[in-house]
């Protein structure tokens, strides 16, 4: 198990911690309950200790009333982060917007602790900054929270460079949180450096590129309802393009006789020291899978191998939507 200290705090924990976005929503049908939390407990005895979630996640914040009824009774083996930031209605469901408002933020952290039924969130992240609200004015409200004991840490998702240093300014931040993988590179010129600067992790999501990057798709096809469906990288022409690009990882972990998903997180995990990882599943063989990527060095020559792919990449990673919330 390796294990990294999370940005500017004292806090150390497992490399590779779990997204837990898909667990109720967006990739298909909603996990059974029960069955989602026995593979929340059950992550814990593999030694995953950083649990991420947010608001939006479910309906009604479904989500994050699962991670409180999976972990209300070994609330301190756990590490939750969970976010706020983009607006949805309660009961339907449907997106309304985004609201970085100090309002809002002292709603959101109000529900956040009542669902996750906990007296504090080890980190809280502002989920996609609002253009409507300068993040002075955010990151003040969140710090509110840190002085009173709701919160413990901050961070921000989908930042720019510019915002991360900015926000700052006004209070340490604990970690940012991007999509980071062998097919997505965009935040190395800017957000990665900033990171490194203001002394915050990169939690990377999405590193093994939401499944693509397993080779699963070459037999496998996404269900009706899938929400990687509306995004430009699984459609078509490029989505046929990307998944010819997996050979060359499979190539790799071939001759590491390993997983391509293994190559790929510890080609995430190895680009420094300040990088931690959240990979998504809703079964426990992918997650002790995943898990055993701690065990994979890549040489110089695989990685050289690997790094020239995100240039080859069709599609952007969002629809025109999602990408217009992204680098805020």
């Amino acid at each position: 198990m390796q294990n990294r200290i999370i940005g500017n705090t004292e806090r150390k924990l497992a490399t590779i911690g779990l997204g837990c976005m898909g667990l109720l929503e967006f990739y298909g049908p909603p996990m059974e309950l029960r069955a989602a939390v026995k593979l929340l407990r059950e992550a814990i005895e593999l030694g995953v200790e950083h649990f991420d979630t947010a608001e939006m996640y479910g309906i009604g914040g479904a989500n994050e009333s699962l991670l409180g009824e999976a972990f209300n009774d070994r609330r301190n083996r756990v590490f939750i982060a969970t976010k706020f930031g983009p607006t949805r209605n309660f009961k339907t469901g449907e997106f309304i917007g985004l609201d970085g408002s100090r309002d809002n933020c002292r709603r959101a952290i109000e529900g956040s602790l009542q669902r996750l039924r906990s007296d504090t969130i080890d980190l809280y992240y502002l989920h996609r900054v609002d253009p409507a609200t300068p993040i002075e004015e955010t990151i003040a409200a969140m710090a509110e929270l840190v002085a009173e004991g709701k919160v413990r840490a901050i961070g921000l998702s989908e930042a720019s460079g510019e915002t991360i240093r900015r926000a700052a300014k006004i209070h340490p931040i604990a970690a940012v949180q991007s999509e980071y993988s062998i097919f997505s590179r965009d935040i190395e010129t800017d957000v990665i450096p900033a990171c490194i600067e203001v002394g915050a992790s990169l939690v990377a999501y999405s590193p093994l590129g939401r499944g693509m990057l397993t080779g699963q798709f070459k037999t496998e096809t996404l269900g009706e309802g899938d929400w990687r469906l509306t995004t430009p990288r699984y459609q078509d022409d490029a989505y046929t393009a990307n998944v010819a690009l997996v050979d060359e990882i499979e190539a790799v972990a071939s001759k590491k006789s390993c997983t391509p998903a293994q190559v790929a997180l510890a080609w995430v995990i190895g680009r420094g020291e300040h990088i931690m990882a959240l990979t998504g599943t809703t079964k426990i063989k992918n997650l002790k899978s995943n898990i055993g990527a701690y065990d994979v060095e890549l040489s110089k020559d695989k990685q050289m191998i690997l790094d020239a792919l995100a240039d080859r990449v069709m599609g952007n990673r969002y629809d025109e939507w999602g990408m217009a919330g992204i680098n805020g």
